[in-house]
């Protein structure tokens, strides 16, 4: 996958250009002051090759593992229950 390397105000001066490339397969890493912020990338590219993309390029890593559900859990100290404190709070 070849990857470009593109300013924004390039990218604001040049975006026809840059989206007929995306769909010839390049993917566009859009930079601000060298840094990059955003990717442009080919929307046929399925959702393995996107991954491995962003493992390839450090953007993520990934174990392989299936993740585990965790429901949040709200731990209320004290004597005042939940709706107590959603009152005193919008007052």
């Amino acid at each position: 996958m070849q990857e470009r390397r593109v300013g924004i105000r390039e990218l604001k001066s040049k975006l026809s250009e840059c989206v007929r490339e995306v769909k010839g397969g390049t993917t566009i890493v859009v930079t601000d002051h060298g840094k990059g912020v955003a990717r442009l990338i080919p929307e046929s590219y399925s959702l393995e090759e996107r991954l491995e993309a962003l493992k390839s390029s450090s953007m993520i890593s990934w174990s392989g593992r299936r993740l585990r559900k965790s429901r949040p859990e709200v731990h209320i100290r004290g004597k005042r229950t939940l709706s107590d404190l959603v009152v005193e709070n919008r007052e």
